[in-house]
């Protein structure tokens, strides 16, 4: 039984089921990803090696660019291309939306390490449209698109206009740059390929731990003298390791295991939202997701719904979330991310928690 003096962090670490993700981010994810590995593999080296240059060459194949590199981590990824666009167009200034990640998780990287200027762009609330492009009145050398913007739930424009800022920019010899962190994530809703909505953007970054759920690192991929340039400026950041084969290895195993189940993440994702939808008091951004992500809204005092959660936790032994964002003093919520666990869950065990869930909602409201 769980203790009710629990924190809620506490209280979902002690559940026997999780509806979200692939599951506990531990050792597991390692030796699974390295049973079939021939023990007699060599490693990469300072970014050079079979093991890392067949991955490149894999991912670029993937994603229609000529090269891709492996990177790290995304922030490093993402802060070396809009530096390389910069440096080509000679002027330090880009664009993006103001919950980007570089804004608002990267302490100003971007900034303090490069002194790029950043133009933002859109009201916080909603994606990029065309015309916040068209009426932008800084000139800049790069605009960076977040497919799906996940601040605000994981929202997307349409295809349309993403094919009509894409025109846009090369007209006026503006650098697109993916931030495609969850990329794989968002082909069902646009029922395009990879390789489509690639070859509307210049330059593209994506995760291989998010959706994929390897252990860390990241794509980055374009044309030859882009990737050749991001090469010199991954070893200015300190970002070839002497080996980098454990991110490698399990990024190309959970690729392969993963790549095509994005499609499932979606609908379960879409199933999901609706049920929270049918509770009172209780309502997801945006309300039918686009992605396999999006954010749910409880509206009621994040201490109280804590209790609710933790409580609920005890009953079922299913964990909702680890942790919720005080949004008001009488709302609060959590994002969602669909993985693996959703569809092992027994489905009247799933019912079974929002009856609770609503049960609850209406006691508190």
């Amino acid at each position: 039984m769980l203790n009710k003096k629990n924190s809620l962090f506490e209280a979902f670490k002690q559940t026997k089921y999780q509806m979200a993700g692939h599951g506990k981010r531990d050792i597991h994810i390692l030796k699974e990803a390295f049973q079939a590995v021939d023990g007699e593999q060599e490693s990469d080296i300072y970014g050079k090696g079979k093991i890392i240059e067949d991955f490149q060459d894999k991912m670029a194949a993937y994603l229609g660019k000529q090269r891709a590199v492996f990177f790290p981590s995304g922030t490093m990824a993402q802060q070396i291309a809009l530096r390389i666009w910069c440096d080509k167009k000679g002027i330090r200034k880009v664009a993006y939306h103001p919950l980007c990640h570089l804004e608002i998780h990267e302490e100003d990287g971007l900034k303090e390490l490069h002194h790029i200027e950043t133009v933002l762009l859109a009201d916080k609330t909603r994606v990029i449209e065309l015309e916040d492009v068209i009426t932008m009145e800084e000139e800049i050398s790069c605009l960076l698109l977040e497919l799906p913007q996940r601040e605000i739930g994981g929202q997307l424009p349409d295809y349309e206009t993403l094919e009509k800022i894409s025109s846009y920019c090369r007209d006026k010899g503006i650098k697109l740059h993916l931030d495609g962190a969850r990329l794989l994530e968002i082909v069902p809703y646009y029922n395009k390929t990879v390789v489509e909505i690639c070859s509307l953007f210049d330059s593209v970054y994506i995760s291989v731990y998010k959706g994929i759920g390897g252990i860390a690192g990241a794509i980055l991929a374009g044309d030859q003298d882009f990737t050749e340039e991001s090469k010199v400026w991954k070893r200015r950041h300190g970002g070839d390791l002497i080996s980098l084969y454990p991110y490698i290895i399990s990024a190309d195993y959970f690729f392969d295991q993963r790549s095509q189940k994005m499609n499932q993440y979606y609908e379960d994702a879409k199933e999901l939202a609706e049920l929270f939808n049918s509770c009172h008091a209780i309502s997801t951004l945006p309300m039918e997701p686009v992605s396999n992500m999006f954010h749910v809204h409880f509206h009621a005092p994040k201490e109280q719904m804590e209790s609710v959660l933790i409580e609920i936790y005890e009953t079922t032994g299913i964990g909702l979330t680890s942790y919720l964002r005080e949004t008001t003093e009488e709302a609060c919520s959590y994002e969602v991310s669909i993985g693996d666990q959703y569809a092992a869950l027994p489905k009247e065990k799933v019912n079974h928690v929002f009856k609770l869930i609503d049960e609850k909602m209406r006691e508190l409201n």
